[in-house]
């Protein structure tokens, strides 16, 4: 048994492709805002900085509504879709600043935001892909099915709480995918790395040294070319002459600076 319909595989390609391709132009123009080129600027309410994760939790909302009230078939249903992904994308690229409460778009944790639009776009892929693991087979013990299915569950909740994010995802969707997450070391700054992994541990010292390492490798400066270089990268010393007052740094510029992530 397919976990996803015919139709809705027809929908689920439509909303993935519009959820990314909304991704990467909101990143594109972001990354001009940030460097002053083109027309585009930060949308703003007098004083207030209107982020772009507020029109897109409203066209998730109205998406929704619509969906559930009108249950649209055909194109309708794909064009809801496709308005929902909109909504979908423009709030996760922000994720990172309504999971700390704090708007850290351009500082280290806004990395976060494009790790979860990788999760949800790679989520989408499996769920295209993927059969329904958790249709009980004809003869199958109930019981059975239901213990694989809580399970598979716990192993896709550990392998979230050591930082493996995908892995867990994954993991419910394609069974027993999340014990190679359990099975990993667990990232620095993780739930389980500061809950298991005590100061002066050989775990603690290796997924800290990992983690340094993971910093030069090549994904990361692939993630500076989508989500930007963060703002503390960014700065420089600045000599300044004796008896001058200091100048802004580089990126100290409106909009462009640790905090501002330009909508």
């Amino acid at each position: 048994m397919d976990i996803v319909t015919a139709d809705g595989r027809v929908t689920l390609l439509w909303m993935l492709g519009t959820f990314v391709a909304t991704f990467g132009i909101t990143r594109g123009i972001v990354l001009l805002i940030r460097s002053g080129r083109g027309p585009f600027r930060n949308v703003a309410v007098g004083s207030v900085h209107v982020h772009h994760l507020v029109p897109g939790i409203f066209l998730m909302l109205i998406a929704s509504a619509l969906e559930f009230t009108l249950v649209p078939d055909g194109t309708w249903r794909i064009v809801l879709a496709c308005v929902f992904a909109v909504g979908a994308a423009l709030t996760l690229d922000e994720f990172a600043l309504w999971l700390h409460l704090d708007d850290v778009y351009w500082a280290e944790e806004g990395r976060k935001s494009v790790d979860a639009v990788v999760y949800a776009a790679g989520t989408g892929l499996l769920l295209l892909a993927a059969s329904n693991p958790f249709a009980a087979q004809q003869g199958e013990s109930r019981i059975f099915w239901a213990a694989s299915i809580c399970l598979n569950l716990c192993l896709a909740l550990v392998a979230v709480l050591k930082g493996r994010y995908f892995l867990g995802v994954a993991g419910v969707v394609i069974p027993f995918l999340a014990l190679f997450g359990v099975l990993r070391l667990g990232h620095a700054g993780s739930p389980w790395f500061r809950w298991f992994y005590k100061p002066g541990s050989a775990k603690r010292a290796r997924a800290e040294r990992r983690a340094r390492e993971r910093r030069r490798r090549r994904s990361e400066r692939m993630k500076n070319a989508i989500a930007g270089t963060p703002a503390a990268e960014r700065r420089t010393p600045r000599r300044t002459p004796p008896g001058s007052a200091p100048g802004p740094g580089p990126g100290a510029s409106s909009g462009t600076g640790a905090s501002g992530g330009p909508h």
